[in-house]
């Protein structure tokens, strides 16, 4: 009996410390890894979706000239430059077509976190996410920023309620709202569900190599836990 209690307790500590890394690093890595990555989307998201803006509304726009100075706020921000890139990103919200407004504001919350106003650049997302008109692909990105801000102190059904319709739904981010999925069901000390959202990111063929060798890094931790 004392030996079953002494590996209990062992198996427990093994379970509080996988829990504590997703919480901390994963998280961290997350966001660095994806960070670039949401960038370089908005660029792509705003040559394609400004020219069927274009097509659909049938207004002559100058979108090259937009997408420049989306790119010059960009190198602005890079500098430290925040006022100056707020300004445009500003403007654009104001003045731009639904796409440029919805990437301006994306970047503002980027500016707004960069700056430690989180508060701020939490409600900004906030206010993507509940704005029905919003571009998908930003409504998307909006919601997985905002729950790498969030998903270590979030109540659970919040997080689910974010992720699971980006993550039952084919699209760009959906293998990531799976897998903070499973980081939020390790939290909360669920390795079910989590086994699961890891096997499902297995199983699609949107999944990228170094994502594959996370997924089965975790599994095998998953494993040894149980």
């Amino acid at each position: 009996m004392k030996k079953k209690n002494v590996s209990n307790i062992k198996d427990d500590a093994f379970l509080r410390e996988v829990s504590e890394e997703v919480k901390g690093d994963n998280i961290k890595m997350i966001w660095k890894k994806y960070g670039l990555l949401i960038i370089i989307c908005v660029a792509v998201i705003l040559t394609v979706a400004v020219s069927w803006e274009t097509i659909k509304s049938r207004k002559v726009v100058n979108s090259e000239a937009m997408i420049e100075e989306y790119t010059y706020a960009i190198s602005l921000q890079s500098q430290g430059k925040y006022d100056q890139s707020l300004a445009i990103f500003q403007r654009m919200v104001d003045d731009g077509l639904e796409v440029y407004r919805d990437a301006a504001k994306v970047q503002i919350s980027n500016i707004y976190f960069e700056q430690g106003k989180f508060s701020e650049a939490i409600a900004l997302l906030q206010e993507i996410i509940n704005d029905k008109s919003v571009n998908k692909q930003f409504h998307d990105m909006s919601v997985i920023k905002l729950v790498t801000y969030k998903l270590d102190t979030a109540p659970r059904d919040e997080i689910v309620n974010l992720l699971t319709p980006i993550a039952t739904t084919a699209g760009s981010w959906s293998n990531i709202a799976k897998e903070m999925l499973a980081m939020l069901y390790i939290r909360e000390g669920d390795f079910i569900q989590a086994r699961a959202m890891y096997i499902d990111i297995l199983n699609s063929p949107e999944a990228d190599d170094d994502l594959r060798l996370r997924v089965k890094d975790m599994l095998s931790t998953i494993g040894s836990a149980e």
